[in-house]
């Protein structure tokens, strides 16, 4: 059974699970449902209103910096340079079940300087829709172990994002040769990926 975690708290991947080597990481979100005439109720020619979130992945080193812009990946650069961080694709709407967006991470081949993997979410043109993550329900990420898909930990973020535009999902880390995750669940008013992205340069 998965473990569920909340804000902050972190948890063994690689450690009590031998053979641990391929992860998939999954990203989802609902577009909340408004009654009446604003502008996300959704009714408006018998179609939701749009909210493209998009997942994107940092690879930072010890420092928590990205020392190459390879190393943000994300709808416009789907693999990392080194073939261990590959994102599944774009999704422009947070429609239907499950995971909106995936990242596959293989472990065994994430180079020897990158010590943490972290996922965030942004808001695309937030500014001119209007958008924040106040009217995004049911976010969260999970790992799953690729070998059998079974989940193995999930992290739904429950806080109120109300004014926020991108959010600091969690972290797969390194941590005394093993690999762990950890539950980080920050928001900002970045209003773009190069932003967010600028705060780890």
């Amino acid at each position: 059974m998965a473990i569920s975690l909340q804000k902050g708290q972190k948890i063994d991947l690689t450690k009590g699970n031998a053979g641990l080597s391929e992860l998939v990481v999954g990203l989802g979100w609902d577009p909340v449902e408004q009654a009446g005439g604003g502008f996300l109720s959704g009714l408006f020619g018998g179609k939701k209103a749009e909210f493209d979130c998009d997942a994107s992945v940092l690879l930072l080193d010890a420092n928590g910096k990205i020392t190459n812009k390879d190393n943000i990946i994300f709808f416009r650069n789907l693999k990392s340079p080194c073939g261990s961080v590959v994102h599944l694709g774009d999704n422009r709407t947070g429609g239907g079940d499950g995971d909106d967006e995936q990242i596959l991470i293989q472990l065994n081949k994430v180079p020897s300087d990158i010590h943490k993997i972290v996922f965030v979410v942004n808001i695309y043109d937030c500014q001119n829709r209007k958008q924040d993550f106040g009217m995004i329900s049911n976010a969260f990420i999970r790992v799953v172990n690729k070998a059998d898909m079974k989940e193995i930990t999930r992290y739904n973020l429950t806080e109120n994002y109300a004014g926020k535009t991108a959010l600091i999902v969690g972290e797969v880390y390194r941590h005394q040769g093993e690999w762990k995750f950890g539950a980080l669940g920050e928001s900002t008013q970045d209003v773009s990926l190069s932003t967010l992205v600028g705060k780890y340069s």
